[in-house]
């Protein structure tokens, strides 16, 4: 049987079972997540455990209330611990730390009133549908950071837009933290992994699979330039009735706006949202433009 990680709820037991490792100086790793974890969470601990080999894997479980607004799904978010504990175990992370809104926000449900203002990048795609969704993404990460002083954090680039923001925060405050994409899981089909997923009946799941399929349209077609590779994805997405799209872009990798005429061999990304009923998935895929995938 896998000896399961050990469990902090508090500042004060994370800091405890940290201490060994802060004092030999080894390597620390963060895996944040909001739990309800499922095989992409394990591929990011994963990814962890084979970056940190001298050190402690921390996976955070903590489902964040600063990232939802007042009509999302905070109550309804899944909440799996006992099944997320058994991934961690599988996957080798060697603390978890779940603590309760109060530990992580003293006070509340008083907000906190030192800020991180994740500037203009958090006002589109995601940030124009979901406004003040990454100011509370970035407390809480920064709230991790400082509560675990990782060397090394993980999150998938599913999110791409968070991971993106994340990067820029700790570049801007010089955090000193080293942050880690891991690349999106798949169901058999192409549906990218999400803990929303379970939300969807049999019909929108059947449905939701043409977002990744327009998202390799768009790579298939990106050999011809931006404009045809979200062509590609759009004639894709009107093969189903049931998907009420938000937005579909082709952004540089930082998602600044591509170049006018970019030459052959420019990266990209290609990104998509949607809604299926009540339940909003978000895809991406990486492009080269110019070039055949």
């Amino acid at each position: 049987m896998t000896e399961g990680p050990l469990l902090a709820h508090t500042r004060e037991e994370l800091s405890g079972l940290l201490a060994d490792a802060r004092i030999s100086g080894r390597q620390v790793g963060l895996v944040p997540t909001m739990g309800a974890l499922h095989e992409g969470h394990a591929s990011l601990l994963r990814v962890a455990r084979e970056r940190v080999t001298d050190g402690p894997v921390v996976v955070s479980i903590f489902v964040n209330p600063l990232q939802f607004g007042p009509h999302e799904d905070l109550d309804r978010y899944p909440r799996t611990f006992e099944a997320d504990l058994e991934i961690c175990a599988r996957e080798g992370a060697d603390v978890v730390f779940a603590p309760a809104v109060e530990e992580v926000y003293p006070g509340w449900p008083a907000q906190p009133q030192v800020t991180i203002e994740p500037g203009p990048l958090a006002s589109v795609l995601e940030g124009r549908t979901r406004p003040g969704h990454f100011r509370g993404v970035l407390i809480v990460v920064a709230k991790l950071f400082g509560l675990v002083r990782p060397d090394l954090a993980v999150f998938g680039e599913k999110d791409y837009q968070q991971l993106v923001l994340v990067r820029r925060m700790v570049d801007d405050l010089c955090l000193g933290v080293e942050v880690v994409g891991g690349e999106t899981q798949r169901e058999p089909d192409g549906l990218a992994l999400s803990s929303r997923n379970r939300y969807l009946d049999e019909e929108q799941r059947r449905e939701a699979v043409v977002l990744s399929g327009a998202l390799r349209a768009a790579q298939q077609d990106a050999v011809r330039g931006a404009d045809a590779a979200i062509g590609a994805a759009r004639a894709a997405l009107r093969t189903s009735h049931g998907v009420d799209l938000d937005y579909l872009v082709v952004r540089a990798p930082d998602l600044g706006d591509l170049p006018s005429d970019p030459p052959p061999g420019t990266e990209a990304r290609v990104l998509v949202a949607a809604k299926l009923g009540s339940t909003r998935l978000i895809d991406n895929m990486p492009l080269t433009l110019g070039r055949r995938p």
